[in-house]
């Protein structure tokens, strides 16, 4: 399975760590991709990453991860000015098209909103941007996770590591998803809205 992350500056480190090593640890590669070419990607709270390259939808993901970050804010750097440049937008429509199942953790749900991908379709999001999701058209439901087929949200921050193990559930096994909950002694919260 090929799944890859698109990392911006501004992103925030816990929407998109927290599924990272969710998934690492039952085994899973991820790849980190810029959304531009760059050597370094730094996140809201200055951690730097050094992503394996930049991201395109003829990378053929399998699954492509989407953090938040900056948004409620709208801070200089992070996911609401990404939408305002374009670019991620065309990423993430072009990602999906190409048959890539997408994963956001809180407000990064907003970016495949405002790309018009959840147009009458279930979502999650950061509890302060509930009001922008269903202006994208989207039905919200009050879910750590949404499983809505190819399209995958999670709510705000620590709803990382829900997300990842339910996308361990899914890709892997239940019994691959209980051992890694166990190894990272974090209990699912909520449920998974499917």
């Amino acid at each position: 399975m090929k799944i890859d992350a698109l990392l911006f500056d501004g992103f925030d480190e816990l929407d998109f760590f927290g599924v990272f090593e969710t998934l690492r640890m039952a085994g899973l590669s991820v790849e980190t991709h810029s959304l531009y070419q760059q050597d370094v990607v730094t996140a809201a709270y200055g951690s730097k990453l050094v992503p394996d390259g930049a991201y395109s939808a003829d990378l053929n993901s399998d699954l492509l991860i989407v953090p938040g970050g900056g948004w409620i804010s709208r801070s200089p750097k992070g996911a609401w000015t990404e939408v305002q440049k374009g670019t991620i937008l065309d990423v993430v429509k072009a990602s999906h098209a190409a048959g890539t199942v997408i994963a956001t953790v809180c407000t990064g749900s907003l970016v495949l909103g405002k790309a018009g991908l959840l147009k009458g379709r279930k979502a999650t999001t950061n509890h302060g941007a509930v009001k922008e999701l269903i202006d994208c058209g989207s039905k919200y439901i009050a879910a750590r996770v949404v499983d809505d087929g190819d399209i995958i949200t999670a709510a705000g921050i620590t709803a990382s590591l829900d997300l990842g193990l339910w996308l361990v559930e899914r890709f892997v096994s239940q019994q691959a998803a209980q051992a890694v909950s166990a190894g990272l002694e974090f209990e699912r919260r909520g449920i998974v809205h499917r």
